[in-house]
C-alpha cells in the first residue's frame, strides 16, 4: 500500500501547528479576542494569562506603581473558569480574561480605598454590581488600579493635587516617560498620566483592559496619556451601585482598553441589562440586542457626518481679560492629518461646526466661562460665578455611599473624613490639602437645594441645550470631533457618551523649560467622537472604523 505524500502546503501547514503547539502564546498587545481565540485552540489557559501578567507587574511594577491591590485567588479563579471551559461552559467573551477595576468600585475579595488613608485595607460588605456583571461573566479580576484620591475630589486650588496622585499608594507614572519631574517640588511624574482613573497598567500589558470612572474627564483624560480607546457612556447605561461618587449627576464608569472592539466587549460585559434597583439612572439607554462588537464596522466612517468644533477646542477663543484655548502646533499637525483620514475614509466634514455656548458673547451663558467650584476660590461666598452640582452632589452622594456601608464604614459622614485627615495629616492624609472636601461639606443640602437645581439646570442648558444638541441638531451630525481629551468637560455635564482613539505622539509640555540635559519624552494623543445620549453604537462605529484606517497605538518603549 503507497502511502500519498502530502502537499508542500499541507506540510507547510502541519510545519506551523507544530509550531504553534511549541510557542508560548504572547500577551503584548494581545487583544481580547486574540486570547480567547489561543485558549479555544488551548495554546495558553487562563492559568497561563494570569501567570504571565503577574510576572510582568513583577518585572515592572516598581517602576509604574499601577496597582494598589493584587486579587490574591487571582489564580484559584483562573482555574475555575479553565475548568468549567474544558466543560464546555463558556460564560461570555471575557471568559477567563484578566481584567482591572479602578480602585473606587467595590470589590469584596479587596479592598477598596479610593485612594484615600482612612479607607486603608477597607473591604466593603457587597459587591459593585458591575464587578458581579464581570464575575457572572467569567472576567477575571487580576488588580485594583492606582487613582487620583477620591476622583481627585479632594485637594482643590490654592493646592490643587496632580493626576494619578492618592495618599495610599503615592504617584502612578506614565510608562512613556517613566521619570520624575526635576522641576516640581513634589517630583510629580513629568509626563501626565491623567486622572482620575489609571490607564497605566492596561497600557503596559498588565492586564487585558480595566474599568475607569469619570465625572468629568477621568476616563478620557488617563486613555489620550496612555495611548488607550476608551468608552465615556451615557450617564445610566453602567450602574454605579458600589461606586465611590463625586455625583450622581454625572458619574458613570467606563471602559479602557487597548483596542476599540476590547472596550467594545468590556461594555457590553458591565452595561445593566435591566434597570438596577440601586440605580435610579439606569434604564436610561436601551442595550443593543446583540450586544456592541456587531457595529465593529471598519467601513463605519463612509458617509457619517462629522462635525469640527473649531473655536476653543481647535482655535484660541479671544476673551476680554485672556485667550482660551486652542492647540499647541504638533496638536494641530495631528488633528489636520485625522480630518484627511476622515474624509479619505468617505466621512462628510462639517468644519467649522460651531458650538453656540462657545462663542456666546454673555458670560453668564458661556459654557467655557461657566466652569465648576472646584477648590478655596469657590466656597461659598466666592461661588456666583461657578456651578455647585460637583460640592453639593458629593456632600448628598457621599454621604449616602457611607450610609450604604453600614457599622463597618471607617468613617461615617463626609464630616467625619476632614476630621480624620486633619487628624492624621502628618502621616500623609492630606498632602495637598481638602479645600475640595471642605466646600463640599459647607453646602447646606436643604437651604442650598434650590441654589444647586438651578445650577444643574445651566449646566444643561449650556453645554447640551444650547451647546451639543444645537451644533448636531444645526448640522445633522452623527459626531463632533475633539482633539485629545478637550470635549470631555462639556459632554459631562449632560452625561453624553465619547470614544477616544490613539492617534499621534506630540511635544510633552513644549513651552516649557527644561533643565540642562533634560529631554521630555513625546506625549501620547488621542482623537474623540462625542456624540448625544445613548449614541455610544454610532461611536463605537465611527471610532473602530478610524482605527483601524489609521492603527496608531504604539506600546510604551521598555515595558
Amino acid at each position: 500500500m503507497t502511502i500519498p505524500r502530502p502537499t508542500s502546503t499541507l506540510l507547510l501547514l502541519l510545519a506551523a501547528a507544530a509550531f504553534a503547539q511549541q510557542t508560548p502564546f504572547r500577551i503584548e498587545e494581545a487583544s481580547i479576542a486574540d486570547m480567547q481565540a489561543a485558549l479555544k485552540r488551548r495554546r495558553v489557559t487562563s492559568r497561563q494569562l494570569v501567570e504571565r501578567y503577574l510576572q510582568r507587574i513583577a518585572l515592572h511594577e516598581d517602576r509604574l506603581n499601577a496597582a494598589l491591590h493584587i486579587n490574591p485567588r487571582a489564580l484559584e479563579e483562573a482555574d475555575r473558569l479553565d475548568r468549567e471551559r474544558r466543560q464546555g461552559k463558556l460564560r461570555g467573551p471575557l471568559h477567563g480574561i484578566p481584567v482591572a477595576l479602578k480602585d473606587n468600585i467595590h470589590t469584596t475579595d479587596m479592598p477598596t480605598t479610593g485612594g484615600a488613608l482612612a479607607f486603608t485595607g477597607f473591604v466593603p460588605p457587597y459587591d459593585a454590581t458591575l464587578t458581579r456583571l464581570l464575575r457572572d461573566g467569567g472576567a477575571i479580576i487580576l488588580a485594583k488600579t492606582g487613582m487620583t484620591e477620591l476622583a481627585n475630589w479632594i485637594g482643590g486650588a490654592p493646592t490643587p493635587m496632580p493626576g494619578n496622585y492618592n495618599a495610599v499608594g503615592g504617584f502612578g507614572w506614565n510608562p512613556y516617560d517613566p521619570r520624575r519631574d526635576p522641576r516640581e517640588w513634589d517630583l510629580r511624574p513629568v509626563l501626565a498620566t491623567g486622572g482620575s482613573s489609571s490607564g497605566i497598567g492596561t497600557a503596559a500589558n498588565f492586564w487585558a483592559a480595566n474599568v475607569g470612572t469619570e465625572t468629568s474627564g477621568s476616563i478620557l483624560s488617563p486613555a489620550n496619556q496612555n495611548m488607550l480607546a476608551a468608552i465615556k457612556p451615557t450617564v445610566g447605561r453602567v450602574s454605579r451601585n458600589g461606586i465611590i461618587p463625586i455625583t450622581a449627576d454625572q458619574d458613570t464608569a467606563g471602559p479602557m482598553a487597548r483596542f476599540v472592539a476590547d472596550a467594545a466587549l468590556l461594555l457590553d460585559a458591565i452595561e445593566s441589562r435591566q434597570k438596577d434597583p440601586a440605580d435610579a439612572a439606569t434604564g436610561c439607554c436601551q442595550p443593543p440586542p446583540g450586544g456592541y462588537t456587531k457595529f465593529l464596522n471598519r467601513r463605519g466612517l463612509a458617509g457619517a457626518r462629522i462635525g469640527i468644533p473649531r473655536p476653543f477646542y481647535y482655535d484660541r477663543l479671544p476673551g476680554e481679560d485672556r485667550a482660551r484655548g486652542g492647540l499647541e502646533p504638533e496638536e494641530a499637525r495631528a488633528m489636520a492629518e485625522a480630518i484627511e483620514v476622515l474624509k479619505r475614509e468617505g466621512a462628510v466634514i462639517v468644519d467649522p461646526a460651531v458650538v453656540p455656548s462657545v462663542v456666546e458673547p454673555d458670560p453668564a451663558r458661556n459654557v467655557i466661562r461657566w466652569g465648576v467650584c472646584g477648590g478655596a476660590d469657590g466656597a461659598k461666598g466666592k461661588d456666583s460665578n461657578c456651578s455647585v452640582v460637583f460640592k453639593y452632589g458629593m456632600k448628598r452622594d457621599f454621604n449616602a455611599w457611607l450610609a450604604s456601608l453600614g457599622p463597618t464604614a471607617p468613617v461615617k459622614t463626609l464630616t467625619e473624613l476632614r476630621d480624620w485627615n486633619r487628624a492624621h495629616e502628618r502621616a500623609g492624609a492630606m498632602r495637598y490639602g481638602q479645600s475640595r472636601l471642605d466646600i463640599s461639606d459647607e453646602m447646606d443640602l436643604v437651604a442650598d437645594k434650590a441654589r444647586y437645581e438651578g445650577d444643574r439646570a445651566r449646566d444643561l442648558d449650556v453645554a447640551a441645550v444650547r451647546g451639543i444638541d444645537a451644533v448636531m441638531n444645526q448640522h445633522n451630525l452623527d459626531a463632533l470631533l475633539f482633539p485629545g481629551a478637550n470635549g470631555a468637560a462639556i459632554a459631562a455635564r449632560p452625561g453624553y457618551p465619547t470614544v477616544i482613539v490613539p492617534f499621534a505622539m506630540v511635544a510633552n509640555q513644549p513651552n516649557a523649560k527644561w533643565p540642562e540635559g533634560f529631554t521630555p519624552r513625546p506625549s501620547p494623543f488621542g482623537v474623540s467622537f462625542t456624540g448625544r445620549a445613548c449614541s455610544e453604537p454610532k461611536l463605537i462605529e465611527l471610532a473602530y472604523s478610524f482605527e483601524q484606517a489609521t492603527r496608531k497605538r504604539v506600546p510604551p518603549p521598555g515595558f
